[in-house]
């Protein structure tokens, strides 16, 4: 359907994202003009594989013969993987450095530019860079000027990920989407390296079948109140199992379970710094209550869809 649409609206170029792992997920159908994979971490492991080595062998399936394949994926295990598929396939493969030294050199003075981006994380730095680096590829097939380039660098916005918001009151709420430990550590390390002296408040939700307890020991020693609440899924961990998790990491901090993601944010009204995390579903809530986002559901209804009712199907 979706590819269907894409045909009918004429479009010049896709974006084709993965919707689940890569070798077997219905997006496979497409022979692109470039494979990128960003990073390998654990996530989703009962379908995925318990091992990076795994979990890189099905996202390594949307390599194809030929085609070129950008990743930023440094764990050496899941490397190895993303290698050894390249070199079966025969797919030119371009691997992207954390260390600000990518393997292409008309783009090293914009890459350099990635510094100054306007999203916070180093995370993104690296994100940037693989982003460059698929343009450099593609630059033949789809040419796009250097000063394209900085404006999109410069203008990038990223609602959810390390988004800061400032209300009227003064009160300033980080939301972040970290709903995986390699999320978690990300958001750590910003909040280390961006906010270090702000008294945090946390409010965290995340669902049931996340690794949710990483991300419990990550985040819960950042913060000095920390209020748990049930994401808008039936997915949802229960809040009083996040806080008590929570407890035993921080058990000098106020840990409160809330049933609702509002009154977490009645609580916290008179905290100077709010840091909402542990799901992109919770942080979808967030936006809309914060009044940054239209109401109604969108794309975390879509996601919770359960299929049209029977009286409906037979119309």
């Amino acid at each position: 359907m979706a590819l269907l649409f894409f045909v009918e609206q004429k479009c010049d170029l896709v974006i084709w994202e993965t919707g689940f792992g890569g070798r077997l997920d219905a997006t496979n159908i497409v022979t692109p003009l470039a494979s990128v994979i960003t990073n390998i971490q654990f996530d989703h492991q009962p379908w995925l594989g318990d091992t990076l080595g795994k979990i890189a062998a099905e996202k390594a399936g949307i390599i194809k013969p030929g085609v070129p394949v950008v990743t930023a994926t440094e764990e050496p295990e899941a490397l190895a993987v993303i290698e050894q598929t390249a070199r079966e396939k025969n797919a030119p493969l371009t691997t992207v450095a954390a260390d600000g030294n990518p393997p292409f050199t008309k783009f090293a003075t914009l890459f350099r530019d990635a510094a100054t981006l306007p999203l916070l994380g180093e995370h993104q730095k690296i994100n940037a860079a693989l982003a460059l680096a698929t343009v450099e590829i593609l630059r033949k097939q789809i040419p796009v000027t250097e000063e394209k380039i900085r404006a999109g660098l410069a203008n990038v916005n990223w609602p959810g990920r390390l988004q800061l918001v400032t209300r009227e009151s003064g009160q300033k709420i980080l939301l972040d989407g970290a709903h995986n430990p390699a999320g978690a550590k990300a958001l750590h390390e910003a909040l280390e390296k961006n906010f270090h002296a702000a008294r945090r408040t946390l409010v965290l939700g995340v669902l049931q079948d996340k690794d949710w307890r990483p991300i419990c020991e990550t985040l819960a020693p950042l913060a000095g109140h920390i209020y748990t609440v049930p994401v808008s899924s039936e997915r949802s961990a229960h809040p009083q199992e996040l806080a008590e998790a929570c407890r035993i990491i921080n058990p000098a901090a106020e840990i409160a379970a809330c049933p609702s993601l509002g009154d977490a944010l009645d609580k916290s009204a008179g905290d100077e710094f709010v840091v909402i995390t542990g799901s992109l579903y919770l942080v979808g809530e967030a936006l809309e209550r914060l009044g940054l986002s239209p109401a109604g559901g969108g794309e975390r209804g879509l996601n919770e869809w359960a299929g049209a009712s029977p009286a409906l199907l037979r119309r």
